[in-house]
């Protein structure tokens, strides 16, 4: 069985979840990348990651290298942009596409308090042109040196810890664990059968 200390660990981390907060890893090619994102993404609370692969096999998420991560988040997987975007506006995201062209949005003047994705694409190209023209908006990291953009995971850093950061401000991670609605409650509960089943096995 779960110690009482790791069964309360899991229902501090659930209740800061951000059920309404998601990434979208969008034909990334190295798996490594994809993992770092992963574990970026459970670090700052973030609960479901999407794969968008049309053109390429799934990446495998190393243990090692997302920290394990991917025990506690959903990830789900999509071989067509239009089924996941659909996905994701009926969920109540708003999609945004990190892009270098022109005209893009900083991505410090978005309101991270509201439901979001943000696609980051593939380490040369950036998200595909089928993702751009179906995002909600483009958003950009304005660069102050010669190279062009960040590493992928980088840019993943950077933008969910502004995200972070105005939901932390406005009290998005405060739940009180007593006081947690049912999609968190539910989200503790499978976590916390999830690790009994997993120790029973352990133990035989």
């Amino acid at each position: 069985m779960p110690t009482d200390r790791r069964v309360e660990r899991m229902r501090e981390v659930a209740a800061r979840r951000q059920f309404d907060l998601q990434v979208v890893v969008d034909h990334v090619h190295d798996p490594h990348n994809a993992s770092a994102i992963v574990r970026t993404s459970d670090g700052f609370g973030l609960q479901t990651i999407n794969l968008l692969y049309e053109e390429k096999e799934f990446p495998e998420i190393s243990n090692p290298v997302a920290a394990y991560a991917k025990r506690w988040v959903n990830i789900r997987q999509f071989d067509d942009a239009s089924t996941l975007v659909d996905t994701l506006r009926s969920e109540g995201m708003r999609v945004l596409a990190t892009n270098l062209a022109p005209g893009t949005i900083d991505y410090r003047e978005v309101d991270w308090t509201q439901p979001h994705a943000v696609v980051f694409g593939n380490e040369h190209r950036g998200c595909t042109p089928e993702m751009i023209a179906l995002a909600d908006a483009n958003i950009a990291i304005p660069m102050q040196g010669m190279a062009q953009s960040f590493n992928v995971s980088v840019s993943a850093g950077i933008i969910l810890a502004e995200a972070f950061r105005q939901r932390s401000a406005a009290g998005m991670y405060d739940t009180a664990l007593d006081a947690m609605d049912e999609a968190h409650e539910t989200l503790w509960n499978e976590w916390t059968q999830r690790e009994i089943r997993r120790e029973l096995r352990q133990d035989r």
